[in-house]
């Protein structure tokens, strides 16, 4: 285990969250990220009234940021309930394996507890087979689905 704290990030540490998720994008072979992500991240973290995205960070003592997970409130119908929806838990892949992701887990699943829901749902790439182990040993279940995305015009 290596030492590292998390915390929640602070609109300094938004270029670097940029940098890892276009890091993370290249990883899942997905687009880049939009070139003014940091500020758009911003506005969700900083600039509403009620934030209602939360970015935790993965620090190392001498301040290096190597991992970050987002997460936001979301809406099940079947179950008619609320439950926290991890966008993303990215960590660099020399800090994989260290315990850091644990820890950031743990934070997400405490930002649940903290807004009164009781459960976190993810996706992972169905080829992310490090992640999926990762994931189970932590007690997590997985079921099998399709994500789309359709595009509209505003």
């Amino acid at each position: 285990m290596i030492a590292a704290r998390v915390r929640h990030a602070e609109r300094a540490d938004l270029p670097r969250v940029a940098e890892l998720t276009a890091q993370h994008a290249e990883y899942e072979r997905a687009d880049p990220p939009v070139p003014d992500l940091a500020q758009r991240l911003a506005g969700y973290l900083f600039e509403a009234a009620t934030p209602r995205l939360c970015c935790l960070v993965a620090e190392l003592p001498d301040g290096e940021i190597v991992g970050y997970a987002t997460c936001a409130p979301e809406l099940s119908t079947w179950e008619g309930r609320e439950y926290l929806h991890m966008d993303c838990l990215f960590l660099t892949p020399g800090h994989r394996g260290l315990g850091i992701g644990a820890l950031l887990m743990d934070a997400v699943a405490a930002e649940a507890r903290s807004r009164g829901l009781a459960e976190v749902q993810w996706q992972t790439p169905v080829w992310n087979e490090g992640a999926i182990r990762f994931y189970a040993r932590r007690g997590a279940l997985g079921a099998d689905k399709r994500r789309f995305s359709l595009r509209v015009n505003p």
